[in-house]
C-alpha cells in the first residue's frame, strides 16, 4: 500500500490555527491507517494456501515471519 503524499501534506503555517490542527490530525491518522493496514496484509497471509504463496514467491515460513514482525517499526 503507497500513502498519497499530496493528501498528507500539513496546511501551510500561518492559514490558522484550527486548519494546522486538521491538517495535522489528518496526516496522524493516515499514518496510523497505513499501519493497520499493513498489519492487515501480514496477517492475510496466513490465510492462504501453499499454492497460493508459491504463486507469489514466498514460503510458508517467510509468511509466518512477516506476520510476527512488528506492525509498528517493520
Amino acid at each position: 500500500m503507497a500513502i498519497d503524499t499530496e493528501r498528507l501534506t500539513v496546511a501551510v503555517p500561518g492559514a490558522g490555527r484550527g486548519r494546522h490542527r486538521s491538517g495535522f490530525l489528518r496526516l496522524a491518522f493516515a499514518i496510523l491507517w497505513f499501519y493497520y493496514e499493513k498489519r492487515n496484509t501480514r496477517r492475510d497471509l496466513l490465510d492462504l494456501t501453499d499454492d497460493q504463496l508459491r504463486d507469489i514467491g514466498v514460503t510458508r515460513r517467510e509468511a509466518h515471519a512477516e506476520v510476527s514482525k512488528s506492525w509498528f517499526w517493520s
